[in-house]
């Protein structure tokens, strides 16, 4: 009997495991392919189920750096089956000449969503929604249960945004961690556009983020531990 009750939990453990686990990793900033600042990119749990991911950079070259330059972002979210669900978002910047804040509040009791982005915008949310923040975790977590394409629901300053992203196949990537055989997946919908490779059987970070348009931005993984 105890025998059961014993294989009995390690069920349910193996089953409760997160499609994600827990890292924190480091990664140099390039724009335009120059070095201009480094981040760091936490996901731990919480409590209750809930799960934190952070980024936090700050700019060490160029005007980002003479400007004191950092920004923090935290998301707060639970795995709903393999993909995360929005709780809430703040997103900070602080610099020598301004300081910028932003907010989404998630109220799944309600099915509504709160955004503070230069006003205050109130709209009704979907079941998985989550923020922009929280896209490469849930691409992530998309590949780890063997997707290929992925339909987002993401809540942007005064609506729920449908995105479209596409697995495009194998590619070697070389970032200072090391040369990966990731898989690379691209937005698709024709928003900002928007690339990450990930080799989820060797970290669960990603590997590479790729970041183009009006706020354009590359991240290279240089080192990375579980948690």
């Amino acid at each position: 009997m105890l025998a059961a009750v014993a294989l009995a939990v390690l069920s349910a453990t193996a089953i409760a495991a997160p499609p994600v686990s827990a890292f924190t990793a480091h990664y140099r900033v390039l724009q335009n392919g120059s070095p201009i600042g480094e981040a760091t990119l936490t996901l731990a749990p919480g409590a209750n189920n809930t799960w934190t991911f952070t980024t936090a950079s700050k700019g060490t070259a160029g005007i980002a750096s003479l400007l004191s330059a950092s920004t923090r972002e935290v998301s707060t979210f639970k795995w709903v089956g393999d993909s995360p669900q929005g709780i809430s978002y703040d997103y900070t910047m602080n610099s020598a000449l301004k300081q910028k804040h932003r907010s989404v509040r998630f109220d799944w009791s309600s099915h509504s969503i709160d955004v503070d982005d230069n006003g205050n915008f109130h709209f009704a949310t979907q079941p998985g929604a989550v923020e922009r923040h929280t896209v490469p975790l849930a691409l992530a977590a998309g590949l780890s249960a063997g997707k290929s394409s992925f339909t987002l629901p993401v809540a942007v300053r005064d609506r729920i945004e449908m995105q479209h992203y596409s697995a495009q196949g194998k590619q070697n990537v070389s970032v200072p961690a090391g040369t990966f055989d990731a898989t690379r997946v691209s937005r698709t919908d024709g928003g900002d556009a928007f690339e990450a490779w990930f080799a989820p059987a060797k970290v669960p970070a990603p590997v590479k983020i790729d970041q183009r348009g009006k706020n354009a931005f590359s991240l290279e993984l240089e080192s990375w531990s579980a948690r």
